[in-house]
């Protein structure tokens, strides 16, 4: 059983939308990046939406990331897990990022979007209950996880192609 801790939030003050997940894997943590697990579709989701290879160094593609007005974090600050799955995570042992800090600097978001019903749960558990969430709206996507093999690819890419403002990548699914 390990303690972990998540990474600092990518995102700049302008940010529209923000996309939670739950907690980085075991393959993000050894990498120090959002979503590093090759298989994760996160990248190649994001890189269809946004017209960018999923190739790119990690920096490029967190700069175009916020430079489309999206941010990322996670639901969870730190947690005891063995393994990557978020069920093997200990209930107990759940410490909830920053929130209310997190929104009164970035103004903006309107839009939080969950990748997977582990971080929608998350949220709603331990963030929602401490906060007024006037003025933004949440979805649940599909986990881009590879654990969550009930969808495939394009099935993914078109749930995730309603994050606003977006080009549609569903338009070639």
């Amino acid at each position: 059983m390990s303690d972990l801790a998540c990474f600092p939030p990518v995102a700049t003050p302008d940010a529209r939308i923000l996309i939670l997940g739950s907690m980085p894997g075991q393959a993000s943590l050894n990498a120090g990046q959002y979503y590093a697990h090759p298989r994760n579709a996160f990248w190649p989701i994001v890189g269809e939406l946004l017209g960018f290879s999923p190739d790119l160094p990690y920096p490029q593609r967190l700069q175009l990331l916020q430079a489309a007005g999206i941010a990322l974090w996670d639901v969870i600050a730190a947690c005891e897990r063995s393994g990557s799955l978020d069920a093997a995570i200990v209930p107990d042992s759940i410490r909830a990022n920053d929130f209310a800090a997190f929104f009164a600097v970035h103004r903006e978001i309107r839009d939080v979007f969950f990748n997977g019903a582990a971080a929608e749960q998350a949220f709603r558990r331990h963030v929602a209950p401490r906060l007024s969430l006037a003025g933004l709206s949440f979805r649940r996507l599909p986990s881009t996880s590879p654990a969550h093999a009930a969808q495939g690819f394009a099935q993914k890419l078109a749930a995730w192609s309603v994050i606003p403002g977006l080009p549609k990548g569903s338009d070639s699914v």
